[in-house]
This record gives C-alpha cells, structure tokens and sequence, in this order.
C-alpha cells in the first residue's frame, strides 16, 4: 500500500505487547552462536526465524524452521536462514522463540474500513480458517465488555470450550488481546493495519506467535 511500512516481525510484537497484546517470548540475535545461546536459554525445541523489516513472509519463502530439538540444528537452521538473505533483504536477524503447541488457533487484528476507521478483528485461524469464515469485528475503541462479546459472537464456541485434552479458552487472557489492539489504534494513529496470525491456544492461553504491523510511512 502506497505510503506505509511494514514493521518486522518483532518490531510489530514488542510495539503490540507495550499494549498488553501477550507474546511469544523470542530473542532477536545476529549470527548462529547467538542463536544457539538464546535457543539454550529458552529452552528446546525453538523456532528460528529470519526477521528484517523488509521480509513480510517468511513461510512462502521458507524462512523458517520449526521444532528444533538440539544445538546442531538450531545452528545449521541460522546458517541456512542467513544464506538465504537476497540484497532486496536489507538488514535481517534471527528469531528464536520457544516451539509453541496448541490444537486451536485463532487470528485477531485491527483494520482500517474506508468508512468508520479502524476496527479490531477476531476470528478462528488455522486450517479451519477458510472452512468456516467466523470472523467478527468491532470499532475502535473497544471496551472490556465489547472484546468478551466479540469472544461470545464467535460462531464456533466449541472451539473455546475444552477441546482434545486441553482446557478451556481463557477468555479474560483472549480480551486481552483485543483491547491491547484497541488500545494501541487509539495510541498510535498511525497504525494502519495489525495481523496477529495465528495466535496459538496452548493450555487455554492464547498467545501470538507471529505478528505484522503496518504503520503510515
């Protein structure tokens, strides 16, 4: 779009979480070792991404590794992510998070309607994303009672209750999310666009695994 930025991808999540919005906790290093010190930190198996304010996806293009379990991986992982780096690129680094698990995910963001401004969306993600197109919308702001109606009006509520093992959606944790997102379009008015996708239930907590911010340039 034609006088915006994309932020990078942990620019987007630290400028969301300074709003509420929970994160997947990640480290943004340089080279391999670094990689390795942070996926020691965090603990195995990590995720490892390449990151750059110019790189917006990273799955398309194979930019990154999942459920890496030893050091030797995590480190061959960072070498091939930073080969694969082209001059259109500019300044890249890795991303090392945690490898987050959950049977469901959902999808939430803010969006700009020509109309009535921004507004926040949340919606069910993952395979089923497609299959059931249950998304639901609010403008911005939204208040606590507006994020656990959104929550409510969500048609597929199976999906928040237990499911496989795991228990219930935290509902409180999810409206969370979607006042963090409110709040941070009422305090940035140049966020154009935000995409939390997916947010992975795990243990009923959602979290953001991956995030894209789109800011006025």
């Amino acid at each position: 779009m034609p006088g915006t930025r994309t932020l990078s991808e942990s620019d987007s999540k630290a400028l969301l979480a300074a709003y509420g919005v929970p994160v997947v906790d990640e480290r943004v290093v340089a080279t391999p070792d670094e990689a390795v010190a942070a996926a020691s930190a965090l603990g195995l198996p990590v995720v490892v991404k390449l990151g750059g304010d110019a790189i917006a996806h990273k799955t398309e293009r194979g930019l990154v590794r999942l459920r890496l379990g030893t050091a030797d991986a995590v480190r061959e992982a960072a070498e091939a992510l930073l080969a694969a780096a082209g001059p259109d690129d500019g300044a890249v680094h890795l991303l090392v998070a945690p490898m987050v698990h959950g049977n469901r995910e959902l999808i939430a963001g803010l969006a700009s309607d020509p109309q009535f401004g921004p507004t926040v969306m949340l919606g069910v993600g993952g395979v089923l994303a497609e299959a059931v197109a249950d998304v639901v919308f609010r403008l911005v702001p939204i208040t606590r009672l507006d994020a656990h109606e959104m929550i409510d009006d969500l048609t597929t509520q199976a999906l928040l209750g237990p499911f496989r093992g795991e228990p219930a959606v935290d509902r409180e944790r999810l409206a969370d999310v979607l006042c963090g997102l409110s709040d941070a379009a009422v305090a940035r008015p140049e966020l154009v666009s935000a995409d939390l996708n997916p947010l992975i239930v795990q243990a009923g907590r959602p979290v953001a695994v991956d995030a894209l911010v789109e800011v006025q340039a």
